[in-house]
């Protein structure tokens, strides 16, 4: 038989959430990855099953180290599971290393879906959810940060990002001083006993978490930017026409135009043909 690569999701809280497929896997494996073999023992405790020597340590540390093993235990037709401490492996936790290593040696990779804390968190928000990006940890400092923050300021998709209980405040107040006081969501500890999902603004979350201790998981759900007004056509053509009379060729005015305008560049060089039709000399 030909082995695989089985991607599980396992609990971000409530251990009752594991699936039964999932639950199948875990018991007939050959092999089981995880992030923390600690951790992962609990689950199989809970749902009375034997590890019998099955749990190998994957973490962000080692994981491409373990590529090849991975892949020659696959090869070799074993059944082998991906787990990590909660949710699914490779969104922020260690797995696409792993996966893209199996995948590209031809060899089979599927999956037991189940958990995801950026699934759980976007459906409970009651932001836009058709389109979203998802942000993992920002950056903790720097030009990289404020480059990232820079670039949610113009995402029209809800975000949803990762943060840690201690920065929580401050990355709250901070997208509030550099998007605008959007509209937000903070879920924490989901699916767990002290489970809270806080909605309003970034400053009123920011003053809301700022009394007391905050603790757990948690994930903010911030809400996109709002569409640029169209430019008129007026507007284009007259900053083409500025752009020519200076000198520059129909296609470098194109470009200058539609990257300060913010225009899509087929309307601005269109509208650059018409005023070189309109006026060939």
């Amino acid at each position: 038989m030909s082995g695989m690569l089985i991607v599980v999701a396992t609990p971000i809280g409530n251990l009752g959430d594991l699936s039964a497929r999932a639950l199948d896997v875990l018991a007939t494996a050959t092999v089981v990855y995880c992030e923390d073999t600690r951790h992962s023992r609990q689950i199989f405790s809970a749902h009375q099953i034997s590890a019998a020597g099955r749990l190998r340590s994957l973490h962000e540390h080692n994981e491409a180290a373990l590529c090849d093993e991975v892949v020659a235990r696959v090869a070799n037709g074993e059944t082998v599971a991906l787990i990590s401490d909660a949710g699914t492996p490779g969104v922020s936790d260690p797995g696409e290393r792993v996966v893209a290593a199996v995948a590209n040696a031809g060899l089979i990779v599927t999956t037991a879906p189940g958990p995801s804390a950026v699934i759980a968190a976007l459906s409970v928000s009651g932001l836009a959810s058709d389109r979203f990006v998802m942000e993992g940890f920002l950056p903790r400092r720097g030009s990289e940060r404020a480059k990232r923050i820079e670039q949610l300021g113009l995402e029209q998709r809800t975000a949803v990002i990762y943060e840690a209980p201690g920065r929580l405040v401050d990355t709250l107040r901070e997208l509030s001083d550099r998007l605008g006081d959007r509209r937000a969501v903070v879920a924490r500890e989901l699916t767990k006993l002290h489970e809270e999902v806080a909605r309003g603004t970034l400053s009123e979350l920011a003053k809301q978490f700022s009394v007391g201790d905050v603790r757990g998981e948690i994930v903010i759900v911030l809400n996109g930017a709002e569409a640029p007004p169209e430019t008129d056509d007026a507007t284009i053509v007259d900053a083409l026409e500025v752009e020519l009379r200076s000198g520059a060729t129909l296609r470098d005015a194109a470009s200058s135009v539609a990257s300060t305008l913010k225009a899509p560049h087929r309307r601005v060089y269109q509208l650059a043909l018409d005023i070189r039709r309109d006026n060939p000399h």
